[in-house]
């Protein structure tokens, strides 16, 4: 191939990759946009790519005056630390288990966790609901953290198990050998070679805990513990939407997404993808 060939291919190969990412990323474009519009520009047909005038009472009601989504964003933070804490927490010595020691049926609980993985949140709502009802969890911030759990910590195992397959067995009969015990040299040793794989497990379960909504609608009734969520939904009602507050509030839930992904693309590529050639 010649050089003129292989200089049009790439030009080619970049122009369907610019074209597609602004396809994925035209509608947080156009929620961002549309939080910006007035009700009369909002519904204007042909709609505007771009608001003809900023109107930013949208954010100044829901964020300044009313303070009410703050209270809701604490709660999802909370909800987010604890699912990503709790599964890291479980998970790692899982998946460290699984990966090194001579685990009977090890093969049965990897297809268990891949099973649970299958698995739509609403089979498990109603029967976490009654359990949850009978423990005295009910309205409880811990009731959903538990319940989120359940989704992400088979995907940590999976996601770390390959990973601490990839690290040669050498360094821990090293640690062996310098006195070190099981749980010593997985602390010492192990653990911060594995920081990728950690960091790709913690960003993206507390993803998933912030932007769970089935659960929190499941077990949660009282207004002060629901999440960001279900807070969106006060724009939601039988007589219409309040487009311009959803909008204003969808794109700030969508900030901590954004960023999470920003600065820890990086991580998150490396960890997924190390360990895939071995097993």
């Amino acid at each position: 191939m010649s050089t003129q060939q292989k200089s049009s291919q790439t030009l080619l190969l970049t122009a369907l990759g610019l074209f597609c990412t602004a396809i994925i990323l035209f509608p947080l474009y156009w929620v961002i946009v549309s939080s910006l519009k007035n009700t009369v520009e909002l519904f204007r047909s042909p709609p505007t790519l771009f608001p003809l005038q900023l109107d930013w009472s949208p954010y100044i009601d829901n964020f300044v005056q009313n303070q009410d989504m703050w209270h809701y964003m604490g709660n999802s933070v909370q909800i987010a630390l604890g699912t990503m804490l709790l599964s890291l927490l479980l998970g790692t010595p899982i998946a460290y288990g699984l990966a090194r020691l001579p685990v009977r049926g090890k093969n049965v609980f990897l297809i268990v966790f891949l099973v649970a993985q299958m698995f739509p949140s609403i089979m498990l709502a109603l029967p976490l609901f009654v359990m949850f009802t009978r423990m005295g969890l009910i309205n409880s911030l811990l009731a959903v953290v538990l319940a989120i759990t359940t989704r992400t910590l088979p995907f940590a195992v999976l996601v770390l198990r390959p990973f601490f397959l990839s690290l040669p067995r050498d360094l821990e009969d090293a640690a062996f050998i310098d006195g070190c015990g099981l749980w010593t040299a997985f602390y010492r040793i192990i653990l911060p070679l594995s920081r990728s794989g950690l960091l790709t497990v913690a960003t993206l379960t507390f993803l998933m805990g912030w932007s769970d909504f089935l659960f929190p609608l499941a077990l949660i009734s009282d207004d002060t513990k629901r999440p960001l969520t279900l807070g969106l939904y006060k724009f939601i009602s039988e007589y219409g939407t309040r487009w311009n507050d959803l909008m204003a509030v969808s794109t700030v839930a969508a900030l901590p997404i954004v960023l999470v992904f920003i600065f820890a693309q990086r991580y998150i590529t490396s960890g997924l993808v190390a360990g895939a050639v071995k097993d």
